[in-house]
């Protein structure tokens, strides 16, 4: 196997990074091994299509074009108070076997293992995976919501937006979620949550792009440890009607929009372990 390192001995404010490569030309494996705050959210970190990688993880595994993980952990010790770990491969799910793919999810969850050793992280490690969730998204009734939206919309909110149905994931410590709420075919709210680095870039972009989240509401949580400040964003998505009218159709009644990314954010926060307010 070939392999490259990109390392700086200042591990504790940097970070490296390793590729490696069969001798038979098969999948090139790229791992990043960074303190939280030296890392600036992508891929699988930033992805709000990932599942969550579960087994006792906080961390999202993305299966779409190209697999991809990334596992957050608490640790005192490295700038930012936390041990961010990423594994991407770049062939395509699709040229890769399902032990392969599960293989991707494994390479970052020990990779985070040897590391947090080495740096006597005091956060909580969870198990080798023995499977990874590749659910896609899943529209169902409001009232049958299990995943993202779960608790989010109550029925008689969801009658007084005007929502019957949502669109979710299954539900975890990803780093990064969405859910959106539908009236039949026609898209009207996106709400997504972001946790650790992923809040961190979220909240530069739109601080230096305001203009982007204009007619957005927000709202942040102190959750401490490595995710930091959790942030919440829900925008009304613009869509095209039955009648072929193009814009936004869900309400924009500034209370009803804030109490349903209150209860998202409280619904998301919890599972994060970041405390209610």
């Amino acid at each position: 196997m070939d392999q490259r390192n990109d390392h700086d001995g200042r591990a504790a404010q940097r970070g490296c990074s390793v590729w490696a490569e069969g001798h038979d030309g098969g999948p090139v494996l790229k791992i990043r091994v960074w303190p939280r705050a030296a890392y600036r959210a992508s891929g699988p970190a930033a992805d709000e299509s990932a599942t969550p990688i579960g087994h006792g993880w906080t961390g999202s595994f993305e299966s779409g074009y190209s697999p991809g993980a990334a596992v957050l952990v608490d640790c005192k010790a490295m700038a930012g108070a936390g041990l961010l770990v990423t594994a991407e491969t770049s062939w395509k799910s699709e040229d890769l076997s399902a032990q392969q793919v599960l293989q991707v999810a494994r390479v970052a969850t020990e990779t985070a293992r040897r590391a947090a050793g080495h740096a006597h992280c005091e956060g909580a490690l969870g198990e080798r995976p023995g499977t990874v969730d590749r659910t896609e998204w899943t529209k169902r009734p409001v009232s049958r919501a299990t995943g993202t939206c779960r608790g989010v919309v109550t029925g008689r909110e969801a009658a007084r937006l005007r929502v019957t149905d949502v669109t979710e994931k299954p539900a975890g410590r990803a780093l990064t979620e969405q859910c959106d709420l539908n009236r039949g075919e026609l898209d009207l709210f996106s709400m997504t949550a972001y946790y650790g680095p992923s809040a961190e870039e979220e909240m530069y972009l739109d601080g230096r792009h305001p203009g982007t989240v204009k007619g957005a509401y927000t709202r942040t949580i102190e959750c401490g440890g490595a995710i930091g400040t959790a942030y919440f964003k829900l925008v009304r998505v613009k869509d095209k009607a039955a009648d072929g009218a193009v814009g936004t159709h869900g309400t924009n009644d500034p209370a009803a929009l804030k109490r349903v990314l209150e209860s998202y954010a409280t619904a998301s926060g919890t599972r994060h372990d970041c405390p209610a307010r």
